[in-house]
């Protein structure tokens, strides 16, 4: 900076960063959105560390379990509750199951609990998605979701029993990504030889159907499919005034990322500061020992 002594500064933008190293068009799609995992192109006018970052995390990941940067539970998406629900268990949490939502009961403008068959559950702040109060969230767009059984895996894909694919949305001339979540057997959720794909996309079109057929071409023959179109919605506020903490309904992608860093951001809202990972990863080293590297 002019006038302190020290040497300036250069910040570059991404699209500079692409255009020094002289990648194509291809590659830049690839990488932005399969590698760091943008939804959009904004990116690309932006500081490009935080992309670095992102593809380096993506290395990282990939490194460390080999095959894929991904990781997936045995048994399906419906382990990772279920392990919440034990761990919480043990720290004291109170679960009451197969009870409907009556009310949701407010006091000055403040929740103070949830009502459910005459009975009230009292509490200071409320987590919920948007179905439990359809009054505190707006329509954001809509999703469509493919569900497609195969007897065969993905073709071009080594023979693999789970793979991710994002197709970058200039490749097909959209404005949103399409995704394709393929996962088996192997994984316990599905008949021994059979394969299960999940191709998914944010609504563009009143033909929602043929929005996502780039997808479906990748994963012929299909033995059958069930379509699902299901509206986004997000809160209308971020609650620290009614305590009551709404997360977004999920969207197209297929990697959570999203998912996570609105969970990061309502414990952020509820506690006041974000969640120190680093802290934990202290924690976890008084116990177990420091990790190996």
């Amino acid at each position: 900076r002019v006038g302190t002594g020290r040497p300036s500064c250069v910040c570059w933008i991404m699209r500079d960063v692409y255009r020094k190293f002289d990648l194509g068009q291809d590659v830049i799609d690839f990488t932005g959105h399969a590698l760091a995992l943008y939804r959009t192109d904004d990116y690309l006018d932006q500081p490009c560390l935080e992309t670095i970052n992102r593809i380096k995390l993506y290395s990282e990941s990939l490194a460390r379990y080999g095959k894929s940067p991904y990781l997936y539970p045995l048994y399906g998406l419906g382990e990772l509750p279920q392990g919440f629900a034990r761990l919480s268990a043990i720290y004291g949490g109170t679960y009451m199951l197969n009870k409907p939502v009556d009310d949701i009961i407010m006091e000055n403008g403040k929740v103070v609990g949830v009502k459910s068959e005459g009975e009230v559950a009292r509490c200071k702040q409320l987590i919920c998605d948007p179905s439990y109060i359809p009054d505190r969230v707006r329509k954001a767009g809509q999703v469509i979701r493919i569900i497609c059984i195969l007897s065969h895996p993905i073709k071009n894909t080594n023979d693999a029993n789970s793979c991710q694919i994002i197709i970058p949305q200039n490749q097909v001339n959209r404005k949103s990504d399409i995704y394709v979540c393929m996962i088996s057997y192997a994984h316990n959720v599905a008949a021994q030889g059979k394969y299960i794909a999940i191709a998914s996309t944010t609504v563009e079109t009143t033909d929602p159907e043929k929005e996502v057929e780039p997808a479906l071409e990748l994963l012929e023959p299909i033995d059958q499919k069930f379509v699902a179109i299901s509206d986004l919605y997000e809160p209308i506020d971020d609650g620290c005034e009614s305590q009551v903490f709404c997360s977004c309904s999920y969207d197209a992608t297929t990697h959570f990322e999203t998912t996570c860093n609105d969970i990061k951001d309502i414990y952020k809202r509820m506690a006041g500061m974000a969640f120190d990972f680093e802290n934990m990863k202290r924690k976890q080293n008084d116990v177990f020992g420091e990790a190996e590297q």
